[in-house]
C-alpha cells in the first residue's frame, strides 16, 4: 500500500514570494516604529526598515520553499478503496 501525504495544494513558489512581501510590509512597519521609538530619527528607522525588508523577504521566501518539501508535521492519508 502506498502512503499519500497531505499536501497544500497552493503550495507553490509565487505563493511564497507574496506571503513574504506581505507579512514583511508588516514586520518593517513594526521594525520602523520600534526604530524611531528608540532612535528618535525616522532616516535612522527608515534605514533600518528598508535594508531589512530586502534581507528578510529573501530569507522568509527560502525558509517557505524549505518547508514546502518538508513532511515533517504531515498526515498520512488512506488511499481510496476502488
Amino acid at each position: 500500500m502506498v502512503d499519500i501525504i497531505a499536501k497544500k495544494a497552493n503550495s507553490n513558489p509565487r505563493r511564497s514570494i507574496a506571503k513574504a512581501i506581505s507579512w514583511r510590509i508588516v514586520g518593517s512597519l513594526d521594525t520602523a516604529f520600534w526604530g524611531y521609538v528608540f532612535s528618535g530619527s525616522l532616516k535612522i528607522a527608515g534605514s533600518i526598515a528598508f535594508f531589512e525588508i530586502i534581507t528578510k523577504i529573501a530569507l522568509y521566501y527560502f525558509h517557505e520553499r524549505a518547508w514546502a518539501h518538508s513532511r515533517f508535521g504531515l498526515r498520512k492519508i488512506e488511499p481510496l478503496a476502488e
